[in-house]
């Protein structure tokens, strides 16, 4: 067993016009956090579809942050309400497969909030610390149906995850 310290793998989903130039703010002004969270630029948080959590999570990491605009405050009118009943789903849906809803986490940030953003993914990396790793991929079975069951995940959910406009 290693003596090395656990360090989690987290992916980030940040939005494009908020939480990832809060991200590049706290960058240029040098705040300093932890460097755990792999950040995705997406266009809107509302863009985050429950399953790409899940492939994330089975894909090796230790937990997913996504972060967006303020609520009334969306780029794209009322999308990131659209993320917080997802959200909501999404929790649901880790408790059934016995994962704990904390390693993930929705985070609101506006673009003038870098510091907050640097202490959120400070706060979330040392959770993530507590909880330990997932280790969800080793827990499956080698047997060639890993990744058929990862390629099935976002029709199997489609109808079930997709909130109406």
């Amino acid at each position: 067993m290693s003596s090395e310290p656990f360090e989690p793998k987290i992916i980030g989903f940040l939005c494009n016009w908020c939480s990832y130039r809060a991200a590049d703010l706290a960058g240029t002004s040098r705040i300093k956090h932890a460097p755990n969270v792999r950040a995705i630029r997406v266009m809107c948080s509302g863009r985050v579809d429950p399953t790409f959590v899940l492939k994330a999570l089975a894909s090796g990491a230790d937990g997913v942050m996504i972060a967006g605009c303020h609520p009334g405050e969306c780029h794209y009118i009322e999308q990131n309400y659209k993320t917080m009943r997802r959200f909501a789903m999404l929790k649901h849906t880790l408790r059934a497969l016995g994962i704990e809803e904390e390693r993930v986490r929705l985070q609101w940030a506006s673009a003038a909030e870098g510091a907050q953003l640097a202490a959120a993914i400070d706060e979330m990396v040392e959770q993530i610390r507590r909880l330990g790793p997932l280790n969800w991929p080793k827990n499956w079975a080698e047997d060639g149906g890993r990744a058929h069951a990862l390629e099935s995940l976002p029709k199997e959910h489609a109808e079930a995850m997709e909130v109406p406009a």
